[in-house]
């Protein structure tokens, strides 16, 4: 939120420099990112007022105006904005001023006329990005007089990064109360105070809350023969700039206005275009509405409307109807002010993907007794700006469903327990009262009753933190904890998490934390099979889903980095997924990769290639050989919807799937935009945690004998088959097995291919004699003829 320190200090003004303002409100939990001037120093622009003006003589879009700047006389300026007529005053930059746009204004000949000097946008000024005229200055600017003084651009902009449990510091109003509270310091009685405006007309218009609870309090006015088309002042328009938005009209600035000094988002309708009177209602099934934006999103059944007796008009606390909306033809409002449960527009705005600045206040919490003092506040801004005769104020209200806060009790004990320190009696009833507090004294303790506006204070350990943050947490002192500690020693079988992603950042790959919240378009594009966990309060419309797999997170990251001219990515992540459904389902810890691009950086020494199937098969192998039981592990072809069928292996332990390996899917490569195969794997932690215990074996002093067989086999039969069953046959003699070589051409029948295994035999305990050896390789060819139909070849 950005706040004008003028603003601010019209209401509080404590005796403290901006930067020692700024970190006052910091330390108290109300973090100020920024603080930065409200305009540049704009030396050598002063006020000037158009006495006359004539067409330009060589120009047809350009006007000769005499301008008026005071004491220094009368200028002749060549201009060419769309907005000039005579007697506006405007800001004027004199010959030598340096803009802040990076324009240097000089005397100048233009189409045969000599301009002496420069008539000034917004734009021009840096007040806005962008404008399609020059800036009209206030009838009670004094000409001559400096633009900076008349702008009171002598101001400075703190940016506060509030927590989302502070809704109520989202206004002047608000954070001027924190100020008092914080430096003791009494809030200016005239802007705490808003005058009552009486009613001079006696149109009514009826409401009726039938929403219960989501709607207990509404506020509503009518002001007849308003004129639309008159703008806002100066002053408003920089107050709204300063703030972070941007004018719109007279009568949307005036709500937006309210909206950041008092905290209650209000909206305006034209009265003329509502039919019977305002219902404040659940929607009902198929009903439609087409919002200020020009967007009709579709709204569920139960959604919180502001309808008439036509239909819907406004989606509560969000955002207005385009059919009800005020033009530059409206003549009567009707100005709404009204409390909304958080629970209820916060769900609905996030299911509908809109955040409006009405919203992310209602979501957090608006007080619910302010909405009369808001209207009375825009009621006397709308008289000053637009005119008219306002009616009664209007305000319906569900006594029994309006939030009242509860007491909570602070034990003295508790207090002083959690502080460190025991604070004086009268120093914390100071604290709690400044604050807003109702106060009673109740034994060792208090009762203490929160504001109106304090959604955020509930137990005692809240009260505690309130007076911790208003006394200075720097204030506090500062002593080790003391705990209790016990020896744990890790079990000898098990792999902490660590050791894998330490093997992986040795295999060159770089760690990525992405978030458990999902594209559930994207989920459910990868896992087809399994209907994606929706949020019912999602953050955003592309982080609406829980994740089930790691991968949508790791491609996300794979297309950011390659969209910054990442070539070569090597990726992984150690996070939770959510694995079965109903009552089985449970958070499982997941370890994922993703690579693509060259095995290897760029480099003279060895010829360059792009990743594949096989290198993703060995940072996994890699993996798998940590625990120590690799032969328990076995990596089957399989088909996943999201890898290419060709190029895919699901990862095995005794039988039961525990990960999957493959490139992914040529058709997803295309969707994402991306130019080079990615090749992914994910496996459960859990499973590669369990350890084999070494166990220590003599190194036999006998030799070892190798022997190289070659065998024809379908080539449809997976060498792992091939490899199972020789070690099988084998026995317990067979300490190495190698597959060194697969062929397929000529001397081999179509459809078979040639498998050579090395197979290394050894006793611990005597030297193996030739008929041992030979049994074994003839147990091995005749295992694997029998069982795979391997043939031995000869040559």
């Amino acid at each position: 939120m950005r706040i004008s320190e003028q603003w601010l200090r019209e209401w509080v003004s404590p005796k403290l420099e901006s930067k020692a303002l700024a970190n006052r409100l910091t330390l108290a939990g109300l973090e100020v990112t920024r603080l930065e001037p409200a305009g540049a120093d704009l030396k050598g622009v002063v006020v000037g007022r158009i006495d006359s003006l004539r067409e330009h003589p060589h120009a047809d879009r350009l006007k000769l105006c005499f301008v008026d700047i005071g004491r220094r006389g009368r200028l002749e300026i060549v201009c060419g904005a769309p907005n000039v007529v005579a007697g506006m005053k405007v800001a004027v930059a004199l010959p030598g001023t340096e803009l802040p746009n990076g324009v240097h204004v000089e005397k100048s000949e233009i189409r045969g006329v000599v301009s002496m000097g420069m008539l000034c946008s917004a734009f021009d000024l840096g007040l806005a990005e962008s404008a399609e005229g020059l800036l009209p200055l206030g009838s009670d600017a004094s000409l001559g007089q400096p633009v900076r003084d008349y702008l009171r651009l002598d101001d400075m902009i703190m940016e506060i990064e509030l927590t989302p449990n502070r809704g109520d510091c989202l206004s002047v109003a608000g954070v001027a109360r924190e100020v008092a509270a914080l430096t003791a310091t009494r809030l200016k009685a005239a802007h705490t105070k808003i005058r009552n405006i009486p009613a001079t007309s006696k149109r009514r218009f009826k409401i009726k809350l039938q929403a219960g609870q989501d709607c207990p309090r509404y506020v509503g006015r009518v002001i007849e023969g308003i004129n639309s088309t008159a703008t806002s002042p100066i002053w408003m328009v920089e107050r709204l700039r300063r703030s972070g938005a941007r004018s719109i009209s007279s009568i949307v600035d005036v709500t937006n206005y309210v909206m950041l000094e008092l905290g209650q988002p209000m909206h305006v309708f034209d009265l003329d275009k509502l039919v019977g009177g305002i219902r404040v209602r659940h929607a009902k099934k198929n009903e439609s509405l087409t919002l200020l934006d020009g967007t009709r999103p579709r709204i569920q059944a139960g959604t919180l409307l502001i309808a008439d007796h036509n239909g819907p008009v406004a989606l509560a606390g969000i955002m207005g109807g385009l059919d009800s909306a005020v033009t530059d033809k409206t003549h009567n409002l009707l100005i709404e002010s009204a409390y909304f449960r958080p629970q209820t527009i916060a769900g609905r705005a996030r299911s509908l993907g809109i955040q409006t600045e009405s919203s992310f206040r209602f979501e957090r919490g608006v007080d619910p007794y302010l909405q009369r003092q808001a209207m009375q506040r825009a009621t006397s801004l709308l008289l000053d700006i637009v005119g008219g005769r306002p009616g009664p104020i209007l305000e319906e209200s569900l006594t029994r469903h309006v939030p009242k806060r509860a007491s909570v009790t602070l034990r003295r004990r508790r207090l002083t327990q959690l502080l460190g320190q025991e604070l004086p009696v009268s120093k914390t009833q100071g604290i709690l009262t400044r604050l807003g507090m109702r106060v009673r004294k109740r034994g060792d303790g208090w009762r203490v009753t929160p504001p109106s506006h304090r959604f955020d204070i509930e137990r005692e350990e809240d009260l505690v933190e309130e007076v911790a943050r208003v006394y200075g947490f720097e204030s506090l002192p500062s002593q080790m904890p003391r705990i209790s500690m016990g020896s744990r020693f890790a079990s000898e079988n098990h792999i902490p998490a660590e050791r894998f992603k330490a093997v992986l950042a040795d295999r060159d790959y770089q760690e990525v934390i992405t978030y458990s919240f999902v594209d559930p378009a994207l989920q459910r594009l990868l896992e087809p099979a399994t209907e994606p966990m929706t949020l019912r309060n999602p953050i955003s419309a592309d982080m609406a889903a829980m994740r089930i797999s790691l991968w949508p997170g790791l491609l996300q990251a794979v297309v950011y980095n390659r969209n910054r001219q990442q070539s070569r990515l090597r990726l992984f992540e150690l996070g939770r997924c959510f694995v079965g459904t109903g009552k089985d389902l449970v958070q499982e810890l997941m370890l994922g990769g993703a690579l693509m691009g060259p095995v290897l950086p760029e480099q003279w020494g060895s010829e360059a290639r792009a990743v594949d199937f096989y290198d993703a098969k060995g940072d996994l192998e890699a993996l798998l050989q940590v625990t120590g039981s690799r032969d328990e592990f076995q990596l089957l072809p399989g088909q996943h919807p999201a890898l290419h069928s060709g190029q895919s292996a699901e990862i095995t332990k005794n039988g039961a799937n525990v990960g999957w390996l493959g490139a992914l899917h040529p058709e997803f490569v295309a969707k994402l935009d991306l130019d080079d195969p990615v090749f992914l794997f994910q496996v459960r932690i859990s499973v590669l945690q369990t350890a084999k215990v070494p166990q220590f074996s003599e190194v036999s002093k006998f030799p070892a004998i190798r022997r190289d067989l070659s065998f024809m086999v379908d080539a449809g039969v997976p060498a792992q088959a091939v490899l199972d069953c020789a070690a099988a046959a084998a026995g317990e003699l067979l300490v190495d097995l190698q597959l060194f070589d697969e062929y397929r051409g000529e001397g081999i029948d179509s459809g078979r291919k040639s498998l050579s295994l090395g197979l290394t035999l050894q006793d611990s305990s005597r030297t193996l004699k030739e008929e041992i050896i030979e049994a074994i390789t003839v147990r091995v060819i005749d295992s694997l003829y029998a069982g795979l139909g391997a043939e031995l070849r000869k040559k």
